[in-house]
């Protein structure tokens, strides 16, 4: 460990601070100058399966208020924003005619970017595929792979003389097998574990297209990365045998998409568990998926405790039900996820530059008073994990960058707009932008680079 790197230590001056949003939950304008239907304006439309009925239409009508929203976040301090495309803006049908409206607006808004000195990191895939292609299978389907890759080129090729960070897909987990696994995202679809490992596998082509499309249209400078939600575990104790207990169970739930890109294959453990069920693989698909990648995202939220069980196998724990958590079911309050999910990336991985691309927490009730939100509890949370990002780095892990999740108040997926995420708060109803307590906090912390 280093010693002399200590909490009161400012992060290092390349260590990039940012926030993060998405297309499909900030923009609105859902059908507006010729943007195609997503799967998740398909499925909001779907009764009971998005909360209050809330649909994408207007969400934060950051496609016309996308100036302003950059000035406040320059007002903040707030240089670096990683954000998506809408797939359906640039293609309306997945892989039909181009739509050049959706084009142009891409440019004005990374033209405002650029005027208020923020620098872009633009994921390419966040969730909202084009329904067209759903209709014809979706991520079932290896045809929408080749959409992607065409899409993937033209976006490169458009941008990329503004754009020198690229991210290729969010969360294949939760576009995958929540979506057509468990059903509970969009399409909403329940398919057998055969159709959802095959899934997996074509977003995993489709990764391998984006940084394709990075190296061959992305210019001098540019850089590419996965961005992934994995099973991230923390030890009970910091003993070797626990540590070596978590390794293994951290090892083991990422075998289908860290290990595969990594290991140029499917472990034969993971081949074994699914048996019949194993995707199908074409010759050269490994060669595009695990082509190499300049950085790695993590989107680190919660985590598993593990411990050496006997004969020393790794023993996931249940959490007690008064265990804190935030408002979201699954968002368990684990600050040392970040430490052990970058360090086991570094470690057993090998990744020599990690950002993490998302972090944050969602509650319901955060109303305005007096002009103020006091979000307390968002504070502490974001104090907490940046002092494992802190830690991270004082241990020698390569973390190079931070992402809030999020800027704003949005479309939460399946939970609509009563579960809020941003650090500036949104007025659904009068698009009144509010920054609160935990806005200012992120300023502090930005400007001294330190954990205040």
């Amino acid at each position: 460990m280093n010693t002399t790197f200590t909490y009161s230590s400012p992060f290092p001056d390349s260590f990039v601070f940012g926030v993060a949003a998405a297309s499909a939950q900030i923009e609105g304008a859902a059908f507006a100058d010729g943007k195609g239907e997503s799967i998740w304006d398909h499925f909001a439309r779907i009764p009971g399966k998005v909360a209050h009925g809330d649909t994408l239409d207007q969400a934060c009508d950051h496609y016309h208020r996308f100036d302003e929203d950059f000035a406040l976040m320059a007002s903040l301090g707030i240089q670096h924003y990683r954000l998506s495309i809408a797939w359906p803006r640039i293609y309306p049908q997945g892989d039909g005619p181009l739509n050049p409206a959706g084009l142009a607006f891409y440019h004005r808004l990374l033209e405002s970017m650029a005027r208020h000195g923020i620098t872009p990191w633009i994921t390419l895939f966040h969730w909202d595929l084009p329904q067209a292609l759903e209709d014809r299978g979706g991520w079932t389907s290896r045809a929408t792979v080749q959409a992607f890759a065409r899409y993937a080129d033209t976006v490169v090729r458009e941008f990329g003389q503004r754009v020198k960070n690229w991210i290729t897909l969010n969360e294949i987990r939760c576009f995958t097998m929540l979506a057509y696994g468990y059903g509970t995202k969009a399409p909403g679809r329940r398919e057998s574990a055969a159709v959802v490992n095959q899934t997996f596998h074509h977003a995993l082509l489709a990764h391998g297209h984006g940084v394709r499309a990075v190296r061959e249209f992305g210019g001098p400078g540019a850089r590419v990365g996965l961005t992934d939600n994995c099973d991230v575990s923390v030890p009970v104790t910091e003993s070797p045998d626990d540590i070596a207990a978590a390794r293994a169970w951290f090892l083991d739930k990422n075998l289908h998409v860290l290990g595969a890109i990594h290991n140029r294959g499917y472990a034969e453990t993971y081949l074994k568990r699914v048996g019949a069920d194993a995707p199908q693989v074409q010759p050269g698909d490994f060669d595009l998926i695990s082509l190499p990648t300049d950085f790695l995202g993590l989107n680190i939220y919660t985590a598993t405790y593990v411990r050496a069980g006997r004969g020393g196998e790794p023993e996931a724990l249940s959490l007690p039900p008064n265990y804190p958590r935030a408002d979201s079911a699954w968002l368990h309050l684990v600050p040392q996820a970040i430490y052990w999910a970058t360090r086991m990336c570094h470690e057993l991985y090998g990744h020599r530059s990690i950002y993490i691309t998302e972090n944050g927490c969602g509650y319901n009730d955060e109303p305005v008073v007096n002009g103020e939100v006091i979000d307390l509890h968002r504070r502490d949370y974001l104090r907490n994990h940046l002092r494992e990002v802190h830690r991270a780095i004082a241990d020698g892990v390569p973390v190079d960058g931070y992402f809030l999740w999020s800027f704003i108040d949005n479309y939460e997926w399946e939970d609509g707009y009563q579960r809020r995420f941003g650090i500036v708060h949104c007025d659904f109803e009068t698009q009144q932008r509010t920054p609160k307590l935990s806005a200012h906090y992120y300023t502090d912390v930005m400007r001294t680079r330190t954990v205040l």
